[in-house]
């Protein structure tokens, strides 16, 4: 186990990880001599760099599926979906993660809710070049009048946070439906729309979501199922998540070097309330029973790794069009050029509504400047790599922002990029 410096909070981790490690049923026959075009070794490789990953001690649960090519050559879980937290006690009962242990996908769940924004451009709901204030005519206050669905996908609307005082920022507010519309719709922007990159964290999809909701005469659920997770035969996938399963699904733990001024107040005020209070707030019943477009879609990594399948196969999953190829070569089209995004405070590349990929590096290794996809809090991370013919779903429980976990995901997702180039 690494050494517990600097008041790290850090997992047990096992010598043999053989007795927390569970191989999913839907891996490709076993009996294969390449999967998916990769050999034995280089799958051996890819799940040795998961397995070194696990070994930083930051993460209770990793659950981890790569397509290539189509197949399913990796779905695997390690660890534990309950128990071995970084703050449990030893006498904690601890419940074993598995490959269709669902996971909160956190920010990563913009990607689908971008989805659903192109999917009802496609049935012609709507125009994603046409003002935001159209559909939602509250909106229009302060100044927003003229902000696009298309500027809002793209993190360039002019309202990426929530202009509250330290006092007001409360998690909780994050599960007003209403209250959230109102304040977003009333706020004013902290710059004019289109101007600048700004991640929009939590308040881009909110509206979103209240555009789909208006123009679909539907739930955000109810339009998710009966347009992807369906006809994509999935059995989580939902924004919150059903009570039927909320007894295999996987805590969120604060983890990783304690996060201190200046970063913690920066993801305080993206995120509109202190880390711990995000991740506390996130296991709760109150938080399951809500819907937050922007970050409480929860799902299997094979199922994050199935949506990006479907986006890769133009839009296509076992036959059926799930989306038009116009459809998504719109959705994965760069938005502008890499330019530093002012809530992130790095350099950032978008479409409208996906993270997109770079080179010499980016978010998805060496030379992935095809690659598209999405992070979620904190080393969550859902992708599609057209160039190396896979999608990938790699779903974690600790809440790491600093530490030694760092080298070795960044290994893990240059060893992807290598082993599946052609």
């Amino acid at each position: 186990m690494p050494t517990n410096w600097l008041g790290a909070q850090l997992i047990n981790v096992p010598e043999s990880l053989a007795s927390v490690t569970t191989v999913g049923a839907g891996e490709s026959d076993q009996g294969k001599s390449d999967k998916g075009g990769l050999s034995q070794g280089a799958i051996d490789s890819i799940w040795s760099s998961v397995e070194d990953l696990y070994r930083s001690a930051a993460y209770p649960a990793i659950t981890f599926c790569l397509r290539r090519d189509g197949d399913v050559v990796l779905n695997r879980s390690l660890g534990h979906a309950r128990g071995n937290g970084p703050q449990d006690a030893k006498s904690t009962p601890k419940h074993a993660a598995q490959p269709d242990t669902p996971i909160c996908i956190y920010s990563a769940s913009k990607a689908v809710t971008a989805i659903l924004v192109h999917k009802l451009a496609e049935e012609g709901g709507i125009d994603l070049d046409q003002r935001v204030s159209y559909y939602l005519p509250e909106f229009a206050a302060a100044g927003k009048r003229d902000t696009t669905i298309s500027q809002v996908l793209a993190h360039r609307g002019g309202f990426p946070m929530f202009d509250l005082p330290p006092e007001e920022r409360d998690p909780e507010r994050l599960l007003d439906w209403d209250n959230c519309i109102e304040l977003i719709c009333a706020a004013e922007p902290s710059h004019e729309s289109g101007e600048r990159l700004a991640y929009h964290a939590i308040t881009g999809g909110f509206i979103l979501g209240e555009v789909i909701q208006r123009v679909s005469q539907m739930s955000l659920n109810e339009y998710l199922d009966t347009r992807i997770r369906q006809p994509m035969g999935m059995q989580y996938f939902t924004y919150g998540l059903e009570q039927k399963h909320r007894d295999k699904v996987a805590m969120n733990y604060a983890a990783g070097q304690p996060v201190r001024f200046p970063v913690s107040k920066i993801l305080e005020k993206a995120l509109s309330a202190p880390i711990d209070e995000v991740i506390e707030i996130s296991n709760s019943e109150i938080f399951m029973q809500a819907v937050v477009p922007a970050g409480n879609l929860y799902c299997s990594a094979e199922e994050l790794s199935r949506f990006y399948q479907m986006l890769l196969d133009d839009g296509v999953w076992q036959g059926q069009q799930i989306l038009k190829p116009a459809t998504v070569a719109r959705a994965i089209k760069p938005n502008g050029k890499l330019c530093f995004d002012h809530t992130l405070k790095a350099p950032m590349r978008y479409s409208e509504g996906l993270m997109l990929g770079g080179a010499p590096v980016g978010l998805y290794g060496p030379m992935t400047d095809s690659a598209y996809g999405h992070l979620g809090f904190m080393n969550i991370l859902g992708w599609a790599d057209p160039a190396r013919k896979l999608s990938a779903g790699l779903l974690v429980t600790g809440k790491a922002v600093l530490g030694g976990h760092l080298v070795p995901l960044s290994q893990l997702i240059t060893n992807i990029a290598r082993q599946c180039k052609e």
